[in-house]
């Protein structure tokens, strides 16, 4: 792995606007790349954090005229609810407006690499399965770097060698700002609402995430979340990506049906078994194999010898902050699931336990929990914080769930506590079904204070 040549932009210019966890590496590599960068934040503490960079002005920007594409930080809209003013601006100078994914395509084969590329987008579960395919590619020894939505930035990845291949998670934010970048191998897990105000509806949310598909090429490999069933519109699109003359391949974590398939706990597919999933303790239920399903497709179509796979699933380490085991105090075992940031990433937490006291809320996504009203006979008591606490105990109430508003993460772990000793319940879960961005930076950031307060209560409790 190497650092990209000094001068593999040198005449570029490019604006750069947000300069936070995504701008300010990007800004980085750009002006590293040989590249003019303008960048701007409204926020003084993160234009100061910036530094001082050679080839690098820190300026609001009145004109693109002269420059050669705007990268706009994924969470500024540049269609709906409203497009940002600067977006506007590069409309009128006729410039695009690019993710950072696309510049390190661009980058890569500036360079003369010709690395592979990965893609992965779902509403749910694209995190866990780019970690894992990108273990699957390390185990087998190919040279493999990942990142992109989950992070670290697209732009900020090491060049790699012409076997090299780049995992990336691709949000619908950064899939509706391609210009480029071509993947080899492609898979759209599922989809359920979510980002609504930026892509307008349902079809402009799947328009967005359709993107991971342009272009395909006669080897190129697609692979589509199966779930239960196919669907008429899956079907439809299986037919339009293989007339492009690409392969497509389905998967599901529940359905034999598939191409390959996690049902039962078997990972398997037309060739037959690959691996037990009881042997993957980091991947618990269904929805993870749908992912070790979907992971395991691509790693075999870039390469990862059959036999690897079973071991790679065996030491895959999980995902910070999904499912994590955080202590165990009195026998009742705190798990934080921070990064179910919305209902449908919830449930597949909440359908791995038959008991549990469950503590959510935030900001809610459309249609709040409605949607995991099948789960609500499982748990004993629910535990509410943040903004949106009160809709969520509406609709509990609604389903006859004894809840509790405890408003704030420092209450909700000791009330939570109380409350699974009372019912008997061996399990609380953090999974809030929301966004955390009402109390906290980030749902790192809310997983990080629950381990701390989870901690704390079994140094309190004298167990741990």
């Amino acid at each position: 792995m190497n650092r990209f040549p000094t001068l593999l932009f040198a005449g570029r210019r490019y604006a750069v606007l947000g300069l936070g966890n995504n701008g300010a590496p990007v800004v980085r590599a750009l002006a590293a790349m040989g590249a003019s960068v303008r960048a701007w934040d409204d926020s003084a503490e993160a234009r100061r954090a910036l530094g001082d960079i050679p080839g690098v002005t820190v300026a609001p920007f009145e004109s693109l005229a002269e420059s050669d594409a705007l990268i706009l930080s994924p969470g500024i809209p540049h269609r709906l609810p409203a497009p940002h003013p600067v977006a506007l601006l590069a409309r009128e100078a006729g410039i695009p407006i690019l993710s950072d994914a696309d510049l390190l395509f661009q980058a890569v084969r500036r360079s003369g690499s010709r690395a592979r590329f990965a893609g992965i987008t779902g509403t749910n579960g694209k995190s866990t399965t780019t970690v894992l395919l990108a273990h699957m590619l390390a185990t087998a020894g190919i040279p493999v770097a990942a990142g992109g939505n989950l992070g670290p930035t697209a732009l900020s990845l090491p060049r790699l060698p012409d076997n090299g291949v780049y995992v990336l998670e691709m949000s619908s934010y950064m899939l509706e700002r391609l210009l480029d970048l071509h993947f080899d191998v492609a898979c759209l897990l599922n989809l359920t609402p979510d980002h609504l105000d930026r892509h307008g509806d349902m079809a402009g949310y799947l328009r967005a995430k359709l993107h991971i598909f342009d272009s395909p090429r006669p080897g190129d490999l697609a692979v589509l979340g199966f779930g239960d069933r196919p669907g008429k519109r899956l079907s439809l699109l299986a037919d339009d990506l293989a007339a492009s003359g690409g392969r497509v391949e389905t998967i599901s974590g529940s359905s034999a049906n598939a191409d390959l398939s996690g049902a039962g706990g078997i990972l398997r597919d037309r060739h037959g078994v690959i691996a037990s999933l009881s042997e993957a303790p980091a991947l618990p239920g269904a929805h993870n194999a749908e992912n070790a399903a979907a992971a395991t497709a691509m790693a075999l179509a870039l390469g990862v010898p059959r036999s690897f796979i079973a071991p790679a699933l065996r030491t895959f380490a999980g995902l910070p902050h999904r499912q994590k085991p955080v202590a165990t105090v009195a026998g009742i075992l705190f798990v934080d699931d921070s990064k179910a940031t919305n209902a449908d990433s919830a449930s597949r937490a909440l359908g791995c336990y038959d008991r549990l006291v469950w503590i959510a809320g935030g900001v809610a996504k459309a249609g709040g929990i409605a949607a995991l009203a099948p789960y609500f006979p499982r748990i004993a008591h629910a535990v509410l914080i943040g903004q949106d606490a009160p809709a969520l105990a509406e609709t509990l109430a609604a389903h006859n769930v004894p809840y509790t508003l405890a408003g704030t993460m420092d209450a909700a772990v000791p009330m939570a506590f109380e409350q699974a000793r009372r019912a008997g319940s061996p399990t609380v879960l953090l999974s809030p079904a929301c966004a955390s961005f009402d109390q906290y930076k980030s749902f790192e950031h809310r997983g990080r204070h629950f381990a701390d307060r989870v901690h704390h209560l079994a140094a309190e409790e004298g167990t741990g």
